[in-house]
């Protein structure tokens, strides 16, 4: 299968970088701080969801501001202590790409985003995160602001997600989807394409835009 597109829009935790052992850590101490048991945590997905939202599902409205500067504030000071790491392939995709042709769009604040990516190396010229939009995935806003400011049509862009919120949103902004089974089963994942990760995918930059397919 081969993909035509102008530009590539990633997620970055669980698509590009893995952070869980740094989310994971940092979210319970957060949850203790705040008095919410262990079984009520459990309850809530984090993956692919705005801290706020998470926040939204545990505690009143009028605690929400605070419980998300402090959750941001855990996890930027715990990048440092690792848990935050490329996933497969991730450095030869990104490296084979102009600048202007990919985007990072994710759920994490600005400032956390920032943080994971330059632990790793990454660089993007252009970052949509949780700061930018009012409405965060499934909404389409932010993959359709990533497509405003490369200056390409949603429908020639592809989105790599590894969540249902994302796809969803890669969806409805009219945009192709890849899917990558990092943190889900395939079987949960509606896409165009589903891969295991981004090892598995190969680009080729033409004067036209990216061609997308699958190793061997």
């Amino acid at each position: 299968m081969k993909i035509q597109a102008q530009a590539l829009l990633f997620d970055n935790d669980g698509t590009l970088v893995s952070s869980l052992e740094s989310v994971d850590r940092c979210w319970r101490r957060w949850a203790g701080e705040y008095g919410i048991t262990p079984e009520e945590f459990a309850r809530v997905e984090l993956h692919g969801r705005t801290a706020a939202e998470v926040a939204a599902d545990l505690l009143p409205a009028d605690v929400i501001p605070q419980a998300v500067a402090r959750i941001e504030r855990l996890e930027v000071e715990d990048v440092p202590n690792g848990g935050v790491h490329l996933l497969p392939g991730t450095k030869d995709l990104l490296g084979s790409l102009p600048a202007d042709r990919w985007a990072v769009v994710t759920s994490a604040t600005r400032r956390l985003a920032e943080a994971r990516l330059g632990a790793v190396g990454v660089l993007p010229k252009t970052l949509v995160a949780a700061d930018d939009v009012t409405r965060g995935k499934p909404d389409p806003e932010p993959y359709l602001l990533a497509a405003r400011c490369l200056g390409v049509d949603p429908a020639r862009c592809v989105v790599f997600e590894d969540a249902p919120a994302g796809l969803r949103a890669g969806r409805a902004a009219g945009m192709t989807t890849v899917a990558l089974a990092t943190t889900h089963q395939a079987g949960e994942l509606d896409a165009d394409l589903v891969v295991t990760d981004l090892s598995a995918l190969s680009v080729l930059v033409t004067d036209d835009g990216v061609e997308i397919s699958v190793r061997g």
